[in-house]
């Protein structure tokens, strides 16, 4: 069994992999800590748990962590970063949710995160946690840095575009839509029910800290510099991502095929037959990427639909997916939740 602990527990992401590691074959949950919930059981904060986490939640500075093979961290941005170096040396591995461990460019991370990192050489050895496109270096990993929910569906939309040569990869868009359990577990005007429902619009048009998170990842794919416009909605519904995705074709190619190639062999990712149309239901709740592909009226613009549940294969699921892999386990274990409906 694998001895799992999560530091940051109490939010939407941190409940997720509760939810997905209590039924995981080969997960032990050891630890689950909360600098203001110390000492609360984890079913009396949440009751969907009871009978499956029997656990309290305890003091982010203790020793048990380090007992662990694995410690995830569904915490703000920065605090992994600064507990990262300690638990390896006790032989932890790390799966951060968080972007502490997401982009190479430190500079860049440091524009859109506001701090200095505490930690650039672990950054140097960490690894994106996208297995669709690094599995191999995850394998052997020992910091995985988990992608951004926007970043997943963006990415797995326009991989096979990116390295196929046959769109122009300068004036790439996407046009994104999450739910409010995007944005987390706390009080903000924004997203409370009366402000966020019978209600959608765009934020951070000027710029959203996924972008070069998903410039880097498509740049080493493309082997190119990647020219993205990007631009986030909040959507009235609690969890999802749906992304419409454009490209300008510059080559004659069999789209369908290209991407029902490329994922064939990806457990989680399921490119639809031509016509259809993924919506976010079809994913709520399970650890699986949705696409469609069309050329509409055959003209010269591509449009990929990419949905996913942004707190499953945009986060938790995704975190589980990659520590599957970490520990040479079947990649779908703990992962095989059909969708909710309605």
């Amino acid at each position: 069994m694998i001895r799992i602990g999560i530091v940051g527990g109490t939010g939407y992401t941190g409940v997720e992999l509760l939810r997905l590691l209590a039924r995981h074959p080969h997960a032990e949950l050891a630890v689950i800590t909360s600098r203001k919930e110390a000492g609360t059981r984890v079913a009396d904060m949440f009751p969907s748990l009871r009978g499956h986490v029997d656990l309290a939640f305890s003091e982010t500075g203790g020793a048990s962590l380090e007992r662990c093979d694995v410690v995830f961290f569904a915490t703000p941005h920065g605090v992994a970063m600064n507990d990262a170096r300690r638990l390896l040396d006790a032989g932890a591995r790390i799966i951060d949710l968080a972007a502490d461990f997401r982009l190479q460019d430190l500079a860049e991370w440091k524009k859109w995160y506001q701090l200095d990192h505490a930690a650039p050489d672990l950054v140097r050895a960490s690894v994106y946690g996208l297995p669709e496109v690094n599995r191999d270096a995850i394998r052997a990993a020992r910091v995985v840095g988990n992608p951004g929910c926007y970043a997943t569906a963006v990415q797995l939309g326009l991989l096979p575009l990116v390295a196929s040569e046959a769109v122009d990869v300068g004036h790439l868009i996407a046009d994104a839509k999450s739910g409010v359990s995007g944005a987390g577990r706390k009080a903000e005007l924004n997203l409370t029910f009366s402000e966020a429902s019978d209600n959608f619009a765009a934020y951070n048009v000027a710029g959203h800290r996924h972008v070069p998170e998903i410039r880097e990842s498509l740049e080493r794919v493309a082997g190119r510099p990647i020219g993205l416009t990007f631009v986030p909605h909040l959507a009235p519904m609690i969890r999802g991502i749906h992304a419409t995705l454009y490209a300008r074709i510059t080559r004659a190619t069999d789209f369908q095929a290209l991407y029902e190639t490329r994922y064939a062999a990806e457990p989680f990712v399921d490119v639809l037959p031509p016509g259809r149309h993924p919506d976010t239901r079809s994913v709520r709740a399970a650890n699986t990427c949705r696409i469609a592909v069309h050329r509409p009226h055959g003209g010269d613009t591509l449009v990929v639909l990419s949905v996913i549940d942004n707190l499953v294969k945009g986060a938790a699921g995704q975190a589980i997916q990659n520590m599957n892999i970490m520990f040479g386990l079947d990649e779908t274990a703990g992962l095989g939740q059909v969708p909710v409906l309605p």
